[in-house]
């Protein structure tokens, strides 16, 4: 039922405005997730003084608020009105990088972050929300191509500006840009974005907490498995207890009246897959700029500006071919498109993992073939997820697309970083890898062994090289089981 309180407003007539206004604010804020990776070496070198558990969670803390809140601040949209929850999450957004970049100490840098990451969380499924509202049906699919390229290309814009802002100032200087940045698309969005209805449910406690507490410890469970190691307790009790949430999270939804998430819905063999398929997207992706930013400085001598500027050309297919996605799936179908998606990212990571020591034209034909799969998978992914709900859930089918492709964001981050200091420490010259404790980095290895950093990096380079490859058996592997759940998913009538 419509609320009296908010009157629901006709689809757009011109709904390019609206479009490139929703397009910028997610790739602000999906393209934070990048750019404060670049910022890390400053960070460790500041005056904040972190330990390296410290700027593990200056990193980590805004991906955890953000990932954890993303359905349940769809839901909220749904209820008060997506303008207002996008309006209002620009504006935490804004607050929360203001904190961080007057940040003395490194709890404030954490609350800034935390904040940073509610702003985030209330921004991004909002924005669907919001777009879909604003356009009539028959434009939905080429809309929804449209951000979904957005998303994609947001680490890409991330490493970019990141890297020019870093490039010219501080860490401080890189969150008071991203707060105006932030600030222009509030005063963008309040005046451009249609208002929706709102409507009359009532928000699910219960189940809100425990989805919230069950990404937070799957979350623990990702972050910390690489520093303490897949099999410590810690890591254990986290993935034990994010699987118990989530069957308690399962009973109480299969009971309330109005349930944040149904889970029945995942019974439908295209949404559970789509799901699936966006977490492997952005495994792939986000694994990849992991590695990509450390392997073009150390392995090529590239500057931090120059290393944000080497992964554009990825970003190629998806400025260019987007459009034409819609009319492709409609010609050969869903399975068939996403096949090729998964082919060619895999295809893309195993052919960047052979070109790290060839010239760089080499390294960014891999590039444009993994822009090539995301261009092909995101369009197609977010269409599923959007039409497996409908138009009055619009908030959270993009919470549903927004937390399944932050888990496989941190997944990949958690994976390949795995892969790439095993690989790294086992690589070392002897002395090194006899070291206790061994080196994680670059830095670390560099600092104890001056003399040895042609080895160094060439270790380092293998490690990555490795890294690629198993990025890429994961993202063949788990795209295959995508394409089977799309395909059982086309004989079952909704």
């Amino acid at each position: 039922m419509v609320s009296t309180q908010e009157s629901p407003a006709r689809p757009a007539q011109g709904t390019g405005p609206v479009l490139a206004c929703m397009s910028v604010c997610t790739a602000l804020v999906v393209g934070f997730v990048a750019a404060i990776n670049l910022a890390v070496p400053k960070l460790a070198a500041s005056s904040l003084q972190p330990t390296s558990s410290g700027v593990l969670w200056i990193v980590d803390a805004y991906v955890v608020i953000f990932a954890c809140l993303v359905i349940p601040a769809g839901a909220a949209g749904d209820k008060l009105g997506r303008k207002g929850t996008l309006v209002t999450g620009l504006g935490v957004f804004a607050a929360g990088a203001v904190i961080s970049a007057l940040a003395p100490n490194v709890p404030i840098m954490l609350a800034g972050r935390a904040v940073t990451g509610l702003g985030a969380a209330c921004v991004l499924p909002n924005c669907v929300g919001v777009l879909l509202h604003a356009t009539a049906p028959q434009r939905r699919p080429h809309a929804l191509a449209v951000w979904a390229a957005a998303s994609g290309i947001g680490g890409v814009v991330g490493n970019v500006g990141g890297g020019a802002v870093l490039t010219v100032g501080s860490w401080r200087t890189l969150f008071a840009a991203v707060a105006f940045v932030a600030a222009c698309c509030l005063v963008w969005v309040s005046r451009s974005a249609p208002s929706s209805a709102r409507h009359d449910r009532t928000l699910d406690v219960p189940g809100t907490l425990l989805s919230v507490t069950a990404v937070v410890a799957l979350l623990i469970g990702i972050i910390e498995g690489p520093e303490r190691g897949w099999g410590s307790p810690a890591v254990i009790t986290a993935f034990a207890c994010g699987i118990l949430l989530s069957l308690c999270w399962v009973l109480v939804e299969l009971r309330v009246a109005h349930p944040m998430l149904d889970p029945r819905l995942f019974r439908d063999p295209a949404l559970s897959s789509a799901g699936l398929g966006m977490a492997i997207t952005f495994f792939g992706n986000f694994g990849l700029f992991y590695v990509n930013a450390s392997l073009l400085q150390y392995g090529r001598g590239f500057s931090v500006l120059q290393a944000g500027l080497g992964i554009i050309p990825l970003t190629v297919p998806l400025l260019v071919g987007t459009r034409y996605v819609p009319a492709l799936i409609r010609r050969v179908g869903v399975p068939a498109t996403l096949c090729a998606a998964f082919l060619l990212t895999s295809a893309g990571l195993v052919a960047l993992s052979y070109a790290s020591s060839l010239a760089y034209p080499a390294y960014a034909a891999g590039l444009v073939v993994i822009g090539l799969g995301i261009m092909l998978a995101a369009p197609c992914l977010t269409a599923e997820i959007a039409a497996a709900l409908p138009v009055e859930r619009a908030g959270i089918a993009g919470g549903l697309q927004s937390a399944t492709r932050e888990l496989g964001s941190a997944l990949g981050v958690a994976v390949v970083g795995t892969v790439l200091t095993a690989g790294f420490t086992h690589r070392l010259p002897g002395g090194l890898s006899e070291h206790t404790p061994a080196p994680h980095t670059v830095k670390e290895a560099f600092a104890l062994a001056p003399s040895e950093q042609a080895a160094i990096t060439d270790a380092f380079t293998q490690g990555a090289d490795t890294a690629l490859r198993a990025a890429a058996l994961v993202v063949l592997l788990a795209g295959a089981l995508v394409v089977a759940g799309a395909r059982r998913g086309r004989r079952v009538p909704r």
